[in-house]
């Protein structure tokens, strides 16, 4: 069994691209963590959401969805239980926005 904490996953996207921050693997689980860095002197809008068993994209799926995220804040989300290969997935208005994940993996 695997449970230590770590990074599950880091991503700089494009402007206006979604993208995938990470899968569970197949036969775990995880709970994750998410921060949002605004690298900007700008404002941005951000969006985090999670397609469950890597399922299409819905919008029922979002955490957020166009929030703004000033300029050189950072956001942090409450923990995140995740089932295999559900797939955490970001996007920014602009480029320059860090998104990590952390937690912990079981299998």
């Amino acid at each position: 069994m695997t449970d230590t904490l770590k990074v599950l996953g880091q991503n700089t996207p494009s402007a206006n691209t979604a993208t995938s921050l990470y899968t569970v693997p197949s036969a775990t689980s995880a709970v994750a963590r998410c921060i949002v860095c605004n690298t900007n002197s700008a404002d941005v809008k951000i969006r985090l959401w999670v397609q469950i068993a890597g399922a299409s994209d819905t919008t029922k799926q979002y955490f957020f969805y166009d929030i703004t995220l000033q300029a050189n804040q950072t956001l942090e989300t409450m923990p995140i239980a995740l089932a295999t290969t559900d797939v955490i997935r970001v996007q920014a208005d602009t480029t320059n926005v860090a998104f990590s994940a952390y937690g912990i993996e079981v299998t």
